[in-house]
């Protein structure tokens, strides 16, 4: 088939609750496609009608996506363009677009983003807290075990991370969040982001906990926790080194398969010493 007969995925942001949020692309490109593939038909006439769209719709969701996705892909290979959109949001970030991007990236089509809200990245940058490095966690996952080991990752975690939440199981997580990851972190829980009863709570997650017990949740919540900090992991990490005679910590590395010289240097750093006084230590 010729390359230029095939159409396009265009993911187009919507409003994550203001619907001035509303890119004017998208609105454009959502009016030209030949259909638009929406997480929920129900919820997305509402903005269709608003923004006076006529394209079709078509449902593509959690539970339909491996399906509908290859006949999308069809359609697109025949030379239509598809719109997709998600509840609220940017399209394939903890959503079922992913898939679709995934079939269209294998069947080599052209798969082009139109910007707009993400509500995980509203709320880390209203958070106050460090944004130059960071991790995405979305919904933590229902399963007991898949969720420690989540959990329990996160306790190590230097980054910013960024998880949400549902209202009924915001105290449980709070509270997993508090015993798991080892330190009172600050948090920032913000709620309805861009709505009209928008809230960001900039706390410690042990008064978060206390709050919410007290004040039930309402509405959808995003998470933003403070990650571990650079000089604790660094204490921490110097007293386990320091349990070790240098002998031991250097065996430490050969065993890696690293040679003398560099196994000093890098016991050296561990120890916050020079090499010269790791050489001393073993010529003792």
């Amino acid at each position: 088939m010729d390359e230029f007969q095939k159409g396009k995925l265009y993911l187009c942001a919507t409003p994550i609750g203001n619907l001035e949020d509303m890119p004017v692309r998208a609105i454009r490109l959502m009016k030209e496609a030949d259909v638009i593939a929406a997480e929920d038909t129900r919820n997305s006439i509402k903005l269709i009608n608003h923004f006076q769209i006529d394209t079709p719709m078509t449902s593509y969701h959690e539970f339909n996506k491996y399906d509908k996705a290859r006949a999308l892909v069809d359609r697109m290979l025949k030379g239509e363009t598809v719109a997709l959109i998600t509840d609220a949001g940017t399209p394939g970030i903890s959503d079922p677009g992913e898939e679709l991007v995934k079939q269209c990236v294998e069947a080599d089509i052209e798969v082009i983003s139109v910007p707009g809200p993400a509500a995980c990245i509203n709320a880390l940058i209203i958070s106050g807290l460090s944004t130059r490095r960071f991790c995405f966690e979305a919904f933590l996952p229902s399963d007991k075990k898949e969720r420690n080991e989540v959990l329990n990752e996160l306790a190590a975690e230097i980054r910013t991370m960024i998880i949400y939440e549902a209202p009924h199981r915001l105290v449980k997580t709070l509270t997993e969040l508090m015993n798991i990851l080892g330190q009172d972190r600050k948090i920032a829980v913000c709620k309805e982001l861009t709505k009209k009863h928008e809230t960001v709570f900039r706390t410690v997650i042990s008064e978060a906990v206390d709050y919410y017990t007290v004040n039930e949740p309402k509405g959808e919540y995003v998470l933003v926790i403070e990650g571990l900090d650079r000089e604790v992991i660094k204490k921490e990490k110097q007293a386990e080194w320091e349990k070790m005679t240098v002998e031991e910590h250097l065996d430490y590395y050969r065993k890696q398969g690293i040679d003398n010289k560099e196994a000093m240097k890098m016991v050296a750093k561990d120890r916050g010493v020079s090499k010269r006084d790791i050489y001393n230590l073993t010529m003792k």
